[in-house]
């Protein structure tokens, strides 16, 4: 593959107000205005009105969308009297905070101090030189300095901001891991085959015999290391602080999930980031083994019948379990240090591919050399249709056939697929990872789920209907249609061509391999679901427990040929 461009000069991107501006209304238009027709396109702007708060909002366009996932440009006006006037973000965020109030009846008094933190760390990033990656893959991980534009706060954090400098993504952090050496009685473990834990013990050599090795992510390890139980081990000898070593790791997006080159580390973090505390829990770190033995048959036939796609294994985890005062593992360390082995790229990555992540790919600002704009340079249309349709094949028919044939949901949205390219940048393989999101349907699945305890089982599952939702939304919404944007950014009048091309991939492989209702409603042009990210953070709710809204559909045959019929 040639070099890939340079990275953008960060000054030539929006600032962190335009930025935070712009993401609240793309909330307010996916999940409140527009589901009530509050809001229209006219003369190159986008009107939005807040019913509630008798507030009418405006801001240009550069870009108008299928999926009504428009462009914006420059400040966003409120009306006043017969004048407009410009709306900061601070005030943005606080006619959003009035209007849901109003709107749910439900208070939410961290809503406006998440949406400054998320301002801030938008800002940092934005500041702060970074020690960018060599590496194409690690540059691509380190790249996203906006997080997700359907999001309220995607960049919204918790934790010391010291800290963060030190271990954020953004600012291209790597360092060492801290280890423990942990008596081999108080470590928990599982393992999907032994030398799954391989990767745990390999770091350091001056383990004590008797002892097993216990990597920690130092901004944990200084976030518990006060814990009483873990002092009281320390002081006794139990537990051994061997401090920090061995090959550095590099921060990748998710923040709590490192890279050595060889394998992914994740790691629990007592840190909120967007919506969740980022801990494993115990379900968690059982469930993903489990998962790794269960899948193991589907996921073989999935490689053989789409040898262009493969999935990132988690087949061990290790943990600390320190008795409590009622003698079981206390849970806050039991949680707080387990650690989960996913397979690195060397265990999947095709031969002469390089991997960017599908979310820096994807990004509505060249915020690295990973952007299709920077990745294709200056095709023509006719070029970016045939690297879409390429790239389509690869992605589209394994994530179908999981659902269809082995009641699999998997979660392929941007940020958790790599897209792996050939020496002359075309896409060659897809990779899919985080099997945290990723869930059985019972019924395809009932002798494995009926062997796990419930508190396990239970998690990594949704029923048929809510498991398809989280296909679709992952797959067309979340992730083909924001890199189909990208692409459209380059061609505007390629749009519909290139939706044409994601309705011909799933007509093809219903053509293939059977034509399910849910499938022929999808062609059909039925609403797509799209998560409510802004409704799921203002009513606290888990990502689980997420509603969806209805996205009018641009897959419908005669939208895409302009015909009525």
């Amino acid at each position: 593959m040639p070099p890939l461009a340079p990275t953008p000069e960060r000054a030539t991107l929006p600032t962190a107000d335009e930025v935070v501006a712009h993401t609240l209304l793309n909330c307010l238009l996916r999940e409140v205005s527009g589901p009530e027709r509050q809001s229209v396109v006219a003369d190159g702007t986008l009107l939005l009105r807040l019913p509630r708060r008798g507030v009418l909002l405006r801001v240009a366009l550069r870009r108008t969308s299928l999926l009504g996932a428009h462009r914006f440009t420059g400040p966003v006006h409120e009306q006043r009297g017969t004048d407009w006037a410009e709306v900061d973000w601070r005030r943005l965020a606080e006619y959003t905070h009035d209007e849901l109030s109003l709107r749910t009846g439900v208070r939410n008094e961290e809503f406006l101090e998440q949406v400054a933190s998320s301002h801030a760390s938008v800002t940092t990033a934005l500041t702060t030189p970074s020690a960018s990656a060599t590496d194409a893959y690690l540059a691509s991980e380190q790249s996203l300095l906006f997080g997700h534009r359907f999001h309220p706060t995607p960049k919204a954090r918790t934790g010391d901001p010291r800290a963060w400098s030190a271990y954020a993504p953004e600012a291209g952090a790597v360092f060492p891991l801290r280890h423990l050496a942990v008596r081999d009685h108080l470590i928990a473990e599982e393992a999907a085959e032994p030398s799954a834990v391989a990767p745990l013990d390999r770091p350091r050599a001056d383990v004590p015999d008797g002892y097993r090795l216990l990597p920690a992510h130092p901004w944990q390890y200084e976030t518990l290391r006060d814990h009483p139980t873990l002092r009281a081990a320390l002081a006794r000898g139990d537990v051994l602080d061997l401090g920090p070593g061995g090959r550095p790791f590099a921060a990748t997006a998710s923040v709590r999930t490192l890279y050595d080159g060889e394998t992914f580390l994740k790691f629990s973090l007592n840190v909120r980031i967007t919506n969740c505390l980022r801990k494993n829990s115990s379900y968690e770190l059982s469930g993903a083994v489990a998962l790794t033995r269960a899948l193991a048959p589907a996921l073989a036939d999935l490689a053989q019948r789409f040898p262009g796609s493969a999935v990132l294994r988690e087949p061990a985890y290790r943990t600390l379990a320190l008795p409590g005062p009622d003698g079981a593992p206390d849970r806050a360390l039991f949680e707080g240090f387990g650690v989960i082995v996913r397979e690195g790229l060397p265990a999947r990555l095709a031969p002469g591919t390089t991997p960017l992540l599908a979310a820096a790919v994807a990004d509505e600002y060249p915020t690295s050399a990973a952007q299709i704009s920077r990745l294709l340079g200056t095709p023509d249309a006719r070029a970016a249709l045939d690297w879409w349709s390429a790239y389509l094949d690869l992605l589209i028919p394994p994530v179908l056939a999981a659902y269809f044939d082995h009641g699999l949901v998997l979660e392929p949205h941007l940020q958790n697929v790599l897209v792996c390219v050939d020496r002359a940048g075309r896409p060659a393989q897809v990779l899919f990872r985080d099997l945290e999101g990723t869930k059985l349907i019972p019924e395809h699945h009932a002798d494995t789920l009926a062997a796990l305890p419930p508190e396990v089982a239970t998690p990594m599952t949704y029923d048929a209907r809510r498991g398809w939702d989280r296909v679709v939304y992952c797959l067309l919404v979340n992730h083909v249609a924001e890199l189909l944007a990208a692409l459209a950014d380059l061609h505007p009048q390629a749009e519909a061509a290139l939706w044409n091309r994601v309705r011909a991939t799933l007509q093809a492989y219903a053509d293939r391999h059977g034509c399910p209702p849910r499938l022929a409603a999808l062609l059909a042009g039925v609403p797509l679901p799209a998560k409510a990210n802004l409704l799921t953070r203002w009513e606290r709710k888990a990502d689980r427990e997420a509603g969806y809204v209805r996205l009018p559909s641009p897959l419908a045959e005669d939208i895409l040929t302009g015909s009525t019929r």
